[in-house]
Order: structure tokens, then C-alpha cells, then sequence
């Protein structure tokens, strides 16, 4: 069978080339070395502390039960990055997640780090749990818990308590996963108090540890609340729970037992239903995964070809392109990521010269802009993969879409909403990669975060906002000198300038890719060249759900 491959170009001793990898290196190398802070989690005393309880952490404890020389696939290290300083900090948000393989199996991991304020839930704790239950109920993904928690965190308790995407949420998901079907495993390794206690009871198997707790409350509020005094292990010790309640199903004398239990527990577990989705051997890339640090440009006036990234993603450098000579600032193919047939919709930020609809006037039109003709192609290739079962993948690098008089005329806002239909009702996985910017409703027909990617990823280059950062300051300052001006107040251009600078300094460190993950905007800030690894996490995971509901887009603006 012939197929097309991607041919490349890449000249690694170019000083462009050598300028683009000399700043992503230095990205990634912060942000590595922000990520290995992270994992120290409360600190080498709150460390020591919980090994002296005869404890692991939550890390060794992943360490211990994933597959031996496997690594653990994490989401959402960044979770609570920079906030809750006021009360020291949450690094990790108190709780560690990610995919990782379990006797060959993949599973979702919730663990949390008793040693981040005894593990209590944080507002972004309890969001970063929901979070990873929702991956785990879109991907059918079986689940192990491995509990270590005081509970909610009371100072902000307004901010944990309540709302549909807080604390009360995880229990309801665990009902709902294991109403799916959805194989839960619990295991209680330390404490686990108050409204907390319902998480393990709510799964399939609940294992226990000597010297932990479970229970709605602990002996000092039971004393408090009815006069009754009573020791922890009488109270809500494994021994009780495990001989007296009945609650749980194994007593284990410690972590390591606990975890080879686990271990011993998924062994036994059927195999997934199969996958509706085409797979065959995975065929690695043809050029190298490291030479998109030089390709890839993130400086706005730059152009690139997002065919030589693709190159070095995607099975052997094969890519069918959909209509390659229309609508050319998006670029739609097929191909395969890792054996996974997938469908991709990836920002070209080369300019390219057309002909104007409906002449024969030549135009030029801009990279990473979306025109009325790339949004039409998009929307019918999305269709395409619907009626087909191919799962898409979408790569960003959009400023947004094309305005002005031409594009107007040319109904772009039919075509926009064209697009944002299809993906908003597509029914296939949808994976997105934020490269560069995602800016304005480029974002929306791109499969922003609102869009229900099943996994949502960004290079350390990532920016995303309303606009850039350059023109929201210049819109901004604009507003701000207009409304001084009303007040008879007078702005030279010194200050002027400062107040630019200002106000673009705000607006930059907003659009941060960390600034998005510590907020759960994106599940990981990935190394550009780990981004075929990344994608094949992603699919292996979203095909472990074989039901695709009918796809229906309702009224297409035509």
C-alpha cells in the first residue's frame, strides 16, 4: 500500500534553527527543574516524618506498585503552582495523578502526599481528583486510590465544600464509575476522616494498612460531639474495620504488603471490552523527535512548517493529506500515532499564496490564521472522522480567525461556526496539543479546554488567551489613557511606556503555560519532543472505551 511521507527539510546548523532550540531547552530546562521541586512535595521534614510513621510517601508508593521499569505518565504537577502561599503553599495540590501500567494494564493513579498538609483537600485538590475521575469515566479507565488524607483543609473548607466541582463530587463519581463498570480500587494507607471516609467504601475493593484510620469522625470531635471516648485503632482501626464493621476486604500489615496486594488483585481482573478504533505495530518516526526544538519558532512573526513537526510525530512520517492545495493554514490528514489511526487538524504557520475566493486575484494569506476556506476543509474533515471512527488530534498555533471586509463578505463566521459545530459534537477522542498560541475563537474551533478534549497538553512555548500579549496591552493601555484623558488627568510617553509594560507584564504571566496548569486549564506542560509519547498515552487510554454514541451535528450553517 503507497503512502504519503512527509519529506523534511531541517537544517540543525542554521543559526534560526539553532536560536528556536537553544530557547525551548531553556524553557524545559526551568520547567524541569520546577517539576523536581514540585515532587519534593511538603519537604525533606514532612519526608522524614512520614517515614518514621513506617510510611511511604505517595510517590514511592507509585514507584512500588507500577510495573517494574515503567514510569509513571503524571497530569497535573502543576496543580496549585503559585497559589495558597498564604498558608505555605500546595505543591502538587496535595495529591498526585497520572497513568501508569499495572500488570501490563493501564490504570488512572490518585494518591495522595500526606506529606502537603497532612494530604487534606485544597479548593484545587478536590478539582485536580474530579479532574482525573473525569478522564477515567471518558476513557473508561480503572482507577486506584491510595489514601492519605486529614480531609478538607478548614480554613478554605467554602471553597472545597460545596459546588458541583468540589469535594462532594468525588464520591459521586466513584458511584457513577462503578455504575459503568469501571473497576475501582481503594486502598486506605493512612487516614481518611470525615466526609473523606466514603471515597474507599465506594469502590469495588477496599485494602487497609496496620496504624490506619477510617473514620466519619476522629476520637477528639466523637468526644466533642457525644462524651465518648475511644482510642484511634477502637475507633476506625484496620483490625476493627477488617473483624468488627466488616468495611473492608484486606487487612495488610504495611505499605508494601498493601501494594503487592493491589498488584496481586489486578492480576486477576478481566481483559477490556475491544477497541473500536484501528490499530496496528506502532512504526517509529523517520527524522529525530528533538529536532522540532529548532524547527518549531514561538516569536509571533515567524514562520515554520507544521509538516516537518508532524514528520517527527507520526508513524514513519506517513500523512495522507485531506485537500492539501485548499484552505492551507489548516492543514487535516490522517495518519497513524504509536499503531492508532488518528485524524489531525494542525495551525500551518506558513504564509501561502492563493488565489482570492472568487477571482483570480492573487492574496497572500498568514500563517496560524484561519480563513473561510481552512475552517469549511476542517469542519467536512471532522465530519469525516466522525462517519469513520478515527480519533482526532488537534495541534494549535492559531492567532484566530481571519477578519476584515474580504473575510466578512466570504461568510467567516459561518465557517467559523461551521467548525466549532463539528468539534463541539464530534464523538470520537478528541486530543489537543498547544504548541505556540491559541488565541481568541481559534482556541474554540481548535478544541480548547471547553471543548471536552479527553486530554488537553502544552509545550513550555504555549500562550493562550483572548489575544496576544502585545495587542491586549495596547488595547488595555488604550482604555486606561482614555478614561485618565475624561479625568483631566495628562500621561507623557514615559509613563505611558511604563504603563505598557505593566500591564503587558500582568497580561504575559497570565497567559503562561504554568500559570493554565495550575489551574487545571491544561492535564500536562509536555517536552515538545515527548509529544508522540504523550499522544500515545492519550489513545491507548481513550480506546479502553469502546462506546461511541451517534454523531449529529444539528443546524450546519451551510
Amino acid at each position: 500500500m503507497s503512502a504519503s511521507v512527509l519529506k523534511t527539510t531541517a537544517n540543525r546548523k542554521s543559526p534560526e534553527f539553532e536560536k528556536n532550540a537553544r530557547r525551548i531547552v531553556d524553557l524545559l530546562t526551568r520547567i524541569k527543574n520546577e517539576e523536581e521541586q514540585i515532587r519534593q512535595g511538603g519537604g525533606a521534614k514532612a519526608i522524614d516524618s512520614q517515614h518514621k510513621k513506617g510510611r511511604l510517601t505517595a510517590r514511592e508508593r507509585i514507584a512500588k506498585l507500577i510495573d517494574p521499569g515503567s514510569q509513571l505518565f503524571e497530569l497535573a504537577i502543576y496543580a496549585a503552582y503559585e497559589m495558597y502561599e498564604e498558608w505555605g503553599g500546595a505543591p502538587c495540590a496535595g495529591t498526585v495523578t497520572g497513568l501508569a501500567k499495572v500488570c501490563g494494564r493501564t490504570f488512572m493513579l490518585i494518591a495522595n502526599d500526606a506529606t502537603v498538609k497532612a494530604g487534606a483537600f485544597f479548593p484545587m485538590t478536590a478539582k485536580k481528583v474530579i479532574r482525573a475521575q473525569n478522564i477515567a469515566i471518558d476513557n473508561h479507565i480503572p482507577t486506584i486510590y491510595l489514601v492519605d488524607s486529614a480531609g478538607v483543609f478548614l480554613p478554605l473548607q467554602e471553597d472545597v465544600f460545596p459546588d458541583t466541582d468540589d469535594f462532594g463530587r468525588v464520591f459521586r463519581n466513584n458511584a457513577v464509575m462503578s455504575a459503568m463498570g469501571i473497576p475501582q480500587i481503594t486502598a486506605i494507607m493512612g487516614m481518611c476522616v470525615a466526609g473523606g471516609a466514603y471515597l474507599p467504601v465506594m469502590c469495588d475493593h477496599i485494602l487497609m494498612t496496620e496504624g490506619s484510620g477510617l473514620f466519619l469522625a476522629g476520637p477528639a470531635l466523637v468526644q466533642a460531639a457525644i462524651g465518648q471516648k475511644s482510642s484511634a485503632e477502637d475507633l476506625g482501626g484496620a483490625k476493627m474495620h477488617s473483624q468488627i464493621s466488616g468495611t473492608v476486604d484486606f487487612r495488610e500489615p504495611d505499605d508494601d504488603a498493601c501494594l503487592a496486594r493491589i498488584r496481586a488483585l489486578v492480576d486477576k481482573m478481566g481483559a477490556p471490552d475491544a477497541s473500536p478504533f484501528s490499530h496496528m505495530k506502532s512504526r517509529d518516526p523517520l527524522p529525530s523527535a528533538d529536532e522540532i526544538y529548532g524547527i518549531f519558532s514561538s516569536e509571533p512573526g515567524k514562520q515554520y512548517d507544521m509538516r516537518e513537526i508532524l514528520a517527527r510525530i507520526v508513524d514513519a512520517g506517513e500523512f495522507e493529506e485531506y485537500r492539501a492545495e485548499y484552505g492551507e493554514t489548516l492543514l487535516c490528514g490522517y495518519a497513524r500515532v504509536g499503531g492508532w489511526a488518528v485524524g489531525i487538524v494542525a495551525n500551518q504557520k506558513k504564509h501561502v499564496q492563493t488565489l482570492a475566493r472568487g477571482s483570480d486575484q492573487k492574496r497572500i494569506e498568514f500563517g496560524g490564521v484561519i480563513y473561510t476556506e481552512s475552517a469549511e476543509k476542517a469542519a467536512r474533515f471532522i465530519l469525516d472522522c466522525n462517519q469513520n471512527r478515527i480519533p482526532l488530534i488537534f495541534l494549535h498555533d492559531v492567532n484566530g480567525f481571519m477578519v476584515g471586509k474580504d473575510a466578512e463578505w466570504s461568510g467567516i463566521i459561518r465557517a467559523g461556526a461551521k467548525m466549532v459545530n463539528a468539534v463541539a459534537n464530534s464523538v470520537v477522542p478528541k486530543i489537543t496539543v498547544i504548541c505556540g498560541g491559541s488565541f481568541g475563537a481559534g482556541n474554540y474551533a481548535m478544541c480548547g479546554k471547553a471543548y471536552d478534549p479527553r486530554f488537553m497538553f502544552a509545550w513550555p512555548t504555549a500562550r493562550f488567551a483572548v489575544m496576544s500579549g502585545d495587542a491586549a496591552a495596547g488595547t488595555l493601555v488604550e482604555i486606561k489613557l482614555k478614561q485618565l484623558e475624561r479625568e483631566g488627568k495628562k500621561v507623557d510617553e514615559k509613563q505611558k511606556k511604563e504603563l505598557f509594560e505593566s500591564v503587558r507584564s500582568t497580561y504575559e504571566h497570565q497567559t503562561d503555560p504554568r500559570y493554565a496548569a495550575a489551574r487545571l486549564w491544561v492535564d500536562a506542560i509536555i517536552d515538545p519532543a515527548h509529544t508522540r509519547d504523550a499522544l500515545i498515552w492519550a489513545l491507548e487510554a481513550a480506546a479502553l472505551n469502546p462506546n461511541i454514541p451517534e454523531f449529529k451535528t444539528g443546524v450546519l450553517q451551510t
